[in-house]
């Protein structure tokens, strides 16, 4: 019989830490938390593979679960001393989600169940707190009602609103329990009133209509949007961990909070985090409530005035802060907690490894590593490539003026300007448009995670450190600005006001995350500096990685960004994007035009003198590096206008003949111009065009190696090879003209010849393709719309949809295709070597800096890979880590 419930608590548990993918990370550390004898109220896990089944049999479950989910309450039931449905001693539990990988707040939780018009008063009784006893009443309806009869909270916050004006309170501490129980009274009747029946009163029925909730949650858009933003298979599925309640509402005795046990923004050795009194869990993260430091430092440090945890709750917290030493020492890394305290007794909910902003992930491996806590390889493997890119942009500039518009908490760091947006989907429209926006809302919610991840930073004007826009913010690497309390937005309006001013929506305006300002207008920001914990790790990673990393660049001031950030040299230089500067634009619309090889070559004879300096330029920024030089790839059509009154304005301004221009464009026209007239066929077809380009570079070559001593090492790559016969046609021609420079020049220099495999039948013929080129490039862009059939630039049309429906994983041009496009490499690489025996191969789509992909090319045994130059560190670190998994199995867990 297949086991789908592990219990935990009271001392002993069925599973542990070890069975994250059976439990998920929060069952699999209850049960490693209660085997350690910590305080972990007692319940039980239903494992991923009921999620699985779930989904797999028609939204069923499996036909014995229920017994063992029956047998599991009754343990727990045994454990605490109460019933759950009882009158007399109810046992009231929440459910909550556990994918193997932590999604924080992706996915719904239902807390206080098993409430009911009986429980209640139970409850009460019990307790000896009828304010306690309706307050969780009231939260248990607004929750089981949002998460599972699909009744949005809004409603009962207009409800308690109404309420709380009518009794002149401002906060939910003020209200009796003749309130709450008024409210929850009115809730009832709300929930009838919309849904056409009343609110489920069985207990064993509410259980079953959470664990659902919880399941089909796995499934919701913001579930799904956050596994695509972070890599999370939907095959994992979720668990469900149904545990017993402890209540931090009980009085000024209990709390509940959230605790880091190293500083989650900067890495900083002290705990940090949050509590309140008399609140539960959600009051902290969904800041209902201002949330208080749980140490005096910190209290201090925030210029806060209400007493931290240390303060007011000091046995407690002592004890506390011995338990979270426990646990950081034994997961080895900063763990993020919650807590709750019920009259004076400490209970642990949670713990995991915390999510951190990548300077925080720096300083903790480091720190870590040289604590010896870790090794070296360890901490290489903490810390998510894809994180660095947050230390890789600018910052604000100190000297800048600074128009402060209001301050908040600095609740995630780095810096952003744009238009001001009040709704999540507006921000992802922007964004598409290409605008930069911050999203500015009272606080976030899971839903406006689409809107998160598009905008370039966050305000809400409540919430604290560990709110939802807080933690999700800092997993993003979105700076955020939370708990801007002086902010009132008014959504119909578009506006928020501070202080009497009006900010309108459009409007700009500049955060920074670090010291938790708003800023009025944009300010002034500095290029970042890469050192510290960055170039401690990154020499790490330098010294175990074995691919090299080198930058797709042609512009000085991108080599100069590669260079800085640690690129081994150019893996693709596009001269193309050297033709449609305005200087030479002209000259290549002469050559296109000429009727005639003649006039071909002279007007390739104005374009060669720029062609040159721009190839002089980029091979001293890299000197005595490899620069792979592609020449002309794209089809002739792309740099004539397009529309006529386009083509006429060119022909007037350059004394051009308009209807000549016209004639050409059209004979220039294709079908499908991305399969015709373009790459090598350029070249064969108007062999004067690469003779120029292969003449400029290696004159530049010979100039550079006079200049600086040092030669230069061009390789020059043909694109959109297919043939054996046509890589001998373009390495004899390159050749030819390297020879005639050389004897001009009375000296010469090494250089190489190869060619961009990018379509499938260059992969498959590697072999003939190797007896004439010196090396292979995929060209992975290319490559994949040649084996999909699909267009880049076209598929964002569809590929959501194939994504939505489970068809494509990811977008392949964003990762690799690793079965079909990475088969076709495997057969390539093999073939090549095959016909020349250590022949230097690697990648320069956008795939060279997704670290999946340089993990599979590592696998396959390339030499290096190419992507921009902000993606360089990403790489070196990616690369690293391939190494590390290739070399001893060391594994980045999903959940860092």
């Amino acid at each position: 019989m297949t086991k789908w419930v592990y219990g935990f608590g009271g001392g002993s548990a069925d599973g542990d830490a070890s069975m994250k993918n059976l439990l998920g990370g929060k069952g699999a550390n209850l049960a490693e938390m209660s085997s350690l004898g910590l305080p972990v109220p007692p319940g039980f896990t239903i494992t991923t593979e009921v999620c699985t089944y779930y989904y797999g049999h028609g939204e069923a479950y499996p036909a014995d679960l229920q017994a063992q989910v029956a047998e599991a309450l009754a343990k727990v039931e045994g454990v605490v001393g109460k019933t759950f449905g009882s009158v007399e001693n109810p046992l009231l539990v929440s459910v909550r989600s556990g994918a193997r990988a932590s999604m924080p707040g992706m996915m719904d939780t239902v807390l206080n169940l098993g409430l009911n018009d009986e429980t209640v008063e139970g409850l009460a009784k019990l307790s000896g707190d009828r304010r306690f006893a309706y307050d969780s009443y009231r939260r248990f309806i607004t929750m089981y009602s949002n998460v599972v009869l699909g009744l949005g909270h809004d409603h009962f916050e207009e409800v308690l609103d109404e309420h709380k004006e009518r009794l002149g309170v401002s906060v939910d501490t003020e209200l009796t329990a003749e309130n709450w129980e008024k409210i929850v009274a009115d809730y009832k009747a709300l929930v009838e009133r919309e849904l056409g029946k009343p609110f489920p009163q069985d207990p064993h029925a509410q259980l079953w209509g959470a664990v659902g909730a919880v399941f089909e949650s796995w499934m919701n858009d913001r579930a799904k949007f956050y596994r695509r933003m972070h890599d999370i298979p939907e095959s994992w599925g979720t668990a469900v961990n149904v545990q017993s309640m402890v209540f931090g509402n009980m009085g000024e005795t209990s709390a509940t909070g959230v605790a880091f046990t190293r500083n989650p923004s900067t890495g900083e050795n002290k705990l940090y985090g949050e509590f309140l009194i008399n609140a539960q869990g959600e009051d902290v993260v969904a800041g209902i409530r201002t949330p208080q430091s749980l140490t005096k430092a910190g209290r201090e440090e925030m210029g806060e005035t209400a007493l931290s945890m240390e303060e007011a709750m000091p046995v407690v917290f002592g004890q506390f802060v011995e338990v979270v030493g426990r646990l950081e020492s034994h997961y080895r890394d900063m763990q993020d907690i919650e807590f709750t305290v019920e009259q004076g007794r400490l209970w642990m909910l949670q713990t995991r490894n915390g999510k951190r902003t990548a300077k925080s992930a720096l300083k903790i491996a480091v720190d870590l590593a040289a604590e010896g806590v870790i090794s070296k390889e360890e901490g290489i493997s903490r810390v998510e490539p894809a994180a660095l890119d947050q230390l890789l942009h600018p910052t604000l500039d100190p000297k800048a003026e600074r128009k402060i518009i209001t301050t908040g908490l600095p609740a995630s760091p780095g810096a952003a300007t744009g238009k001001i947006v009040f709704d999540a989907d507006e921000a992802e429209r922007a964004a598409q448009n290409g605008d930069a926006v911050i999203l500015v809302r009272d606080e976030t919610s899971p839903e406006d995670i689409h809107g998160m991840h598009a905008a370039r930073g966050i305000v809400t004007a409540r919430g604290g450190m560990t709110s939802h826009a807080a933690v999700v913010a800092r997993g993003m690497g979105r700076p955020c600005v939370s708990g801007a309390g002086d902010i009132r937005i008014d959504d119909k309006a578009g506006t928020f006001t501070v202080r009497g001013r009006v900010f309108k929506a459009g409007e700009i305006i500049t955060i920074d995350g670090g010291k938790g300002e708003v800023l009025e207008g944009a300010v002034a920001m500095i290029e970042p500096e890469l050192t510290g914990d960055f170039q401690t790790l990154m020499g790490w990673a330098d010294e175990v990685r074995r691919l090299k990393v080198r930058a797709n660049a042609e512009t000085p001031l991108d080599a100069k960004t590669a260079r800085g950030f640690g690129a081994e040299g150019i893996g693709l230089c596009r001269t193309e994007h050297m033709f449609f500067d305005d200087t030479r634009i002209a000259a290549v619309r002469e050559m296109i035009l000429a009727d005639n090889e003649a006039g071909r070559r002279a007007a390739l004879a104005k374009i060669a003198p720029f062609q040159k300096s721009d190839f002089v330029e980029l091979f001293t920024i890299m000197s005595g590096l490899p620069v792979t030089v592609r020449l002309l790839d794209p089809p002739l059509h792309e740099f004539i206008p397009h529309t006529e009154a386009e083509m006429d304005a060119l022909a007037a301004s350059q004394g051009l003949d308009a209807e000549k221009l016209k004639h050409r464009a059209k004979d220039l026209q294709e079908t499908n111009p991305m399969l015709g007239h373009r790459g090598c066929r350029l070249g064969v077809a108007y062999p004067e065009i690469y003779e120029m380009q292969v003449r400029a570079v290696l004159e530049a070559a010979l100039e550079v190696k006079k200049t600086l001593g040092v030669a230069p090492i061009p390789e020059i790559m043909h694109p959109l090879v297919a043939l054996g016969l046509e890589m001998k046609y373009l390495r004899e021609l390159t050749d030819n003209t390297a020879k005639a420079v050389f004897e001009e020049a009375g000296d010469s220099v090494d250089y190489l010849v190869g060619t961009m495999v990018e379509l499938p039948r260059a992969a498959l013929r590697a072999g003939d393709l190797a007896e004439h080129a010196e090396f292979f490039s995929f060209g992975t862009n290319d490559l994949t719309q040649t084996t999909f059939g699909i267009s880049r630039d076209d598929s964002g049309r569809f590929l959501q949809v194939y994504m939505d429906k489970g068809i494509f994983e990811n977008d392949p041009f964003v990762r690799l295709d690793q079965n079909g496009v990475g088969d076709l490499i495997r057969i390539a690489e093999e073939r090549g070597h095959a016909t020349k025996p250590g022949m230097k191969m690697g990648i320069c789509g956008e795939h060279g800096g997704d670290p999946s992909s340089i993990a599979f090319c590592e696998e396959v045994g390339l030499d290096y890979v190419s992507c921009s130059p902000y993606r360089v560190p990403i790489a070196r670190l990616a690369a690293a880590q391939a190494a590390l998994v290739a070399k001893s199995g060391i594994a980045r867990e999903k959940d860092r």
